[in-house]
């Protein structure tokens, strides 16, 4: 009777948590929960993106716990050329791995463009088209980056993953790169979760990323420009707008369809004035709902073996040179505008085109104001960080017609 009930302590003990940390490679799951921690700092204690930041850490610390049966990467890490097979992530599958096939199957970050359009007002890019043109100079980071990670030997799905991190969104990057890595067990160690993990830290630290880089390279005169009030925008103009910028997109950037569709359809629930029941659900709810869900199942995807490597410092490199290319490019034709506006635009306002809404917007407002306290430059960079969503969107579109 004894001897039965030692070796149910024992069978308890093997089947514990403890016994796997002290099984071998179990000191990297201890590894990767400190890392999570630092994450969860960052995000409780600092406010770094916590929405996402902190179930992304959580995630990540559940799939580290041993033996928890949440999360199985051999469902997923498929090579030869496979196909995932859901079904048997639905039958064999833990409650990550049934979260986690909303990012795989692309429905999760649409549906947060769609939370987002509800959220966003267009009206400052409507009444200065030109901030299209800021918008579409911030993306050159993505394609640059694109470029010199091809160069530097990752292969084109890595390198799509990688560079898009320079748009500062990120359901665009997770979106990207759970189309590129899918089913890619070969390239492994770069997967969703790691280019998330970038994406989401690098939005975090806009605030800090951003202002060295446009005062190097503005000068005093130029950051001190004010610029006039924008007109106004009827309602006709409003609820137009979503509608064709949605149709020709669509038409010449078929792959950005599924992102910038739900992005201006949110939009257009938002203008149309007759849908407040949706608008609100999907400012709320659905956004809520969806963001714990990617957050948490994303999270799940950091394993030791993803971030303990050299191929995610590379991302982590890559994809702080990327932003910082992308505000650089936009600063820079900031510039070009004000010296054909003949100083009428402040070239502040072209870091605002990457997608960090309205993050970027009031880092331009406030480096602004530091140099005129009298300058006003919030609505007037709102027009390049709401374009620089269409433009992150778009630039998805492109990579991936040329990665898959």
């Amino acid at each position: 009777m004894i001897d039965k009930f030692l070796d149910t302590i024992v069978d308890i003990a093997q089947e514990s948590g403890i016994a796997g940390f002290l099984a071998d490679g179990g000191w990297k799951n201890l590894v990767m929960i400190g890392i999570s921690f630092i994450f969860m700092y960052l995000a409780i204690g600092k406010g770094f993106e916590p929405l996402l930041l902190l179930p992304i850490s959580f995630g990540m610390m559940l799939t580290n716990l041993p033996f928890t049966e949440m999360y199985h990467p051999d469902l997923w890490n498929i090579s030869g050329g496979a196909s995932i097979d859901f079904g048997k992530v639905l039958h064999d599958g833990g409650l990550l791995d049934i979260l986690y096939m909303g990012v795989k199957l692309q429905i999760y970050p649409p549906l947060i463009f769609l939370g987002i359009g509800a959220m966003t007002d267009f009206a400052p890019l409507i009444a200065n088209p030109k901030s299209f043109l800021l918008g579409a100079a911030a993306q050159g980071g993505i394609f640059f980056t694109f470029i010199g990670a091809a160069l530097l030997g990752f292969t084109a799905a890595e390198a799509g993953s990688i560079a898009i991190i320079g748009g500062a969104d990120g359901p665009t990057a997770i979106f990207v790169s759970s189309r590129l890595l899918s089913g890619d067990g070969a390239t492994g160690a770069i997967d969703t979760g790691t280019i998330a993990l970038a994406a989401y830290t690098y939005m975090a630290l806009v605030p800090i990323i951003q202002p060295p880089i446009m005062k190097a390279l503005t000068t005093k005169k130029e950051r001190s420009v004010k610029m006039g009030q924008l007109r106004p925008v009827s309602k006709t103009e409003r609820v137009i707008f979503p509608i064709a910028v949605t149709i020709v997109i669509a038409l010449l950037v078929p792959s950005a369809a599924p992102l910038v569709g739900m992005l201006m359809l949110g939009n257009l629930l938002k203008e149309s004035g007759v849908c407040d029941r949706l608008v609100k659900t999907a400012q709320n709810e659905l956004m809520n709902i969806i963001t714990i869900f990617l957050g948490v199942s994303v999270g799940a995807t950091t394993t030791a073996d993803k971030i303990m490597n050299t191929k995610f410092l590379g991302v982590i490199i890559l994809g702080v040179l990327a932003f910082c290319l992308g505000t650089a490019c936009g600063v820079l034709f900031g510039k070009i505008m004000y010296i054909f506006s003949k100083g009428k635009v402040n070239p502040l306002i072209g870091s605002a085109g990457v997608s960090a809404v309205p993050m970027a917007a009031r880092v331009s407002q406030k480096v602004g104001q530091q140099e005129n306290p009298t300058n006003y430059l919030l609505m007037h960079a709102m027009g390049p960080n709401v374009a620089g969503v269409i433009g992150s969107a778009v630039a998805a579109g492109v990579l991936l017609s040329i990665c898959v």
